[in-house]
């Protein structure tokens, strides 16, 4: 167990200690992993048990109990992959909607590093020991072309190749509404809400750097189809984007396009473009859109037809 510290400074003084943490916590505690541990009495204040809605006073001192990361070890599990290349140094699937690409608290098994440690036998080491293999990610609910690291040599090149955004990642997306531009840019900083840490709003001051470029490819009665290629890669970048552009999504609730025509949001990850760690050739990957978005896709074109 990892024990911190923390003494409230006078400006935070009146927030909600689950608040306080998850802020200043980030991605390591989320709110409702913060809640669980006052729950569990290993979080108190001077030394006594509080409860979520405790209100923080300038010069508290707040004790955390908590896991360390590096105590915990994925394991592996035979979870089937749809393998779209593989050698010495790294994998290459295709995620389908629905599996995380990690454990993290609360949620240990069933992640894609799971599968790919069954299938491996071993991946590159990280200083997350959560994530080993791992130099980018997908939403639990965004399908597509992800590459994992077998060897640290391959993660710190592949790394490296995703930091300086030299990666080609093309993302197709319907998103409610009738996209009136043939091609966009959004530039809109993004960072983390203050309330709900799971999710990411515009912040022109205070965000960090965040663009994508769009393309219609197809519009549809009252929706339209997306060539998306971020140029950067903030969590939930693209659907921050689309939403506030007015085109959220279909399927994503978190951001407004919640939609009967499909149960997730209609991200996929098309084509994935690098260059290989040791070879030096440039490698592209391209899947199809699964089957949950062509049946979207043809639900929509049905309905252009009728109209």
């Amino acid at each position: 167990m990892k024990t911190d510290d923390l003494q409230v400074p006078g400006d935070k003084a009146g927030i909600r200690i689950d608040v306080f943490l998850a802020e200043s916590y980030g991605e390591i505690l989320s709110r409702s992993q913060v809640k669980r541990l006052i729950s569990e009495d290993k979080i108190t204040v001077m030394g006594k048990s509080v409860t979520a809605h405790y209100k923080i006073k300038a010069g508290d001192l707040i004790r955390i109990s908590r896991q360390e990361t590096r105590d915990f070890q994925a394991r592996a599990e035979d979870i089937p992959l749809e393998i779209l290349y593989e050698d010495e140094s790294l994998i290459v699937v295709n995620k389908p909607a629905g599996m995380v690409v990690h454990p993290a608290h609360g949620n240990y098994e069933h992640t894609l590093v799971n599968a790919l440690l069954f299938h491996t036998g071993k991946l590159s080491e990280s200083d997350d020991t959560m994530r080993p293999g791992i130099v980018h990610r997908l939403d639990k609910d965004t399908s597509g072309v992800m590459v994992a690291a077998k060897n640290d040599r391959a993660h710190r090149f592949l790394a490296r190749q995703f930091k300086e955004h030299t990666i080609e990642r093309v993302y197709h997306a319907v998103v409610r509404g009738v996209v009136q531009h043939e091609e966009g840019l959004c530039e809109e900083p993004v960072g983390r809400a203050f309330l709900n840490r799971r999710k990411i709003i515009i912040r022109p001051t205070g965000g960090k750097d965040a663009r994508t470029f769009f393309r219609v490819t197809r519009r549809y009665r009252d929706a339209s189809l997306l060539e998306v290629r971020p140029q950067t890669g903030r969590t939930h970048q693209i659907r921050v984007h689309m939403s506030f552009l007015g085109h959220p999504i279909l399927g994503d609730a978190l951001y407004g396009g919640t939609s009967a025509a499909i149960s997730r949001q209609a991200l996929h990850a098309k084509i994935l473009g690098f260059v290989h760690p040791v070879t030096r050739e440039r490698m592209l990957f391209e899947t199809e859109l699964p089957e949950d978005m062509r049946k979207t896709l043809a639900l929509l074109e049905t309905d252009l037809r009728q109209q």
